[in-house]
């Protein structure tokens, strides 16, 4: 019983955080969504003019108006309070009716082998801030799929040998902007969805583009035995494919 009004009133937490937003958005604050536009585009262009003085004083006050706005936002604020709700229930829940684990021990099988797993270094890691490239010599490729925080990701596979089949590539970044350098002789698809940035694919390019989803390919992607396969999201910045 506890575990079907546990997902009702989460259910209900999210169906109220979604109505106060939009009546906030609507009837108490008309103003709140030039309110967070105004911060975005100043972290954007930011970002855009850095490393200029200029580019960093708009690029940080870009993110402290954001972030006092969204402390301010009734929404945020009733999330705060379903939340502290959500662990005095918890707390609650758990000292009336505390679970009693007992381990279920059972007797390896004589034939059960035991199986070897390979642990290997990424190319490139998770970061919260700060710039990451793939090295400027010869090395091993090895599939990517990483996320970041604020900060530009490059990738050129110009210094490496690709395997046969596809090769996968995911990043997603917050804030920052990121280029991948393919060659000449790769099939190349590319799924980028960004909120505001541009976007740049081999000859499409599209500047100043605001909540969009972009899914391009070559021509023989469907039948190539080696092609690269890019999957990328943006908040805020700029993504370019191009040839090397």
């Amino acid at each position: 019983m506890f575990e079907k009004f546990k997902e009702d009133y989460m259910g209900w937490i999210v169906i109220i955080g979604l109505g106060l937003l939009f009546l906030e958005f609507v009837f108490f604050n008309h103003g709140l969504i030039f309110s967070l536009l105004v911060p975005a585009g100043m972290i954007y262009f930011g970002r855009k003019w850095m490393p200029k003085m200029s580019g960093k004083i708009l690029f940080w006050l870009g993110i402290i108006f954001l972030i006092i706005n969204i402390l301010s936002m009734m929404t945020f604020k009733f999330l705060l309070l379903a939340i502290l709700v959500h662990f005095i229930i918890q707390f609650s829940q758990s000292k009336k009716n505390p679970k009693y684990v007992k381990p279920l021990i059972k007797e390896p099988s004589v034939n059960l082998s035991k199986e070897t797993v390979i642990k290997k270094q990424p190319l490139l890691s998770n970061v919260f801030f700060g710039h990451q490239k793939t090295p400027e010599s010869v090395y091993e490729w090895k599939d990517i799929n990483i996320q970041c925080g604020l900060g530009d990701t490059v990738i050129d596979l110009s210094y490496t040998v690709l395997p046969k089949g596809e090769t996968v590539i995911v990043l997603r970044n917050f804030i920052g902007n990121i280029q991948v350098l393919v060659p000449y002789d790769v099939d190349v698809s590319v799924n980028h969805s960004v909120i505001a940035g541009s976007t740049q694919v081999f000859e499409m390019n599209e500047k100043r583009t605001f909540n969009k989803n972009y899914q391009i390919q070559t021509a023989g992607f469907e039948q190539a035995t080696q092609r690269i396969k890019i999957l990328s999201s943006l908040v805020v910045g700029d993504l370019e494919v191009k040839r090397v």
